[in-house]
């Protein structure tokens, strides 16, 4: 099962077709990530709080 390698979380087969990189069995980060947000092909810290 798929899991984000930022926080461990589970992560759907879908989730990770759509928002991983080609090749990729895991996304970097997911919805759960509250620091971290996907910046075209790289990861950064979120600039505002995510509520």
């Amino acid at each position: 099962m798929p899991s984000c390698q930022n926080c461990g979380s589970f992560v759907t087969d879908d989730y990770v077709r759509v928002f991983a990189p080609s090749g990729m069995t895991e996304p970097r980060v997911c919805p759960n990530c509250e620091d971290l947000v996907r910046d075209g092909a790289d990861v950064r810290q979120a600039r505002a709080r995510r509520t």
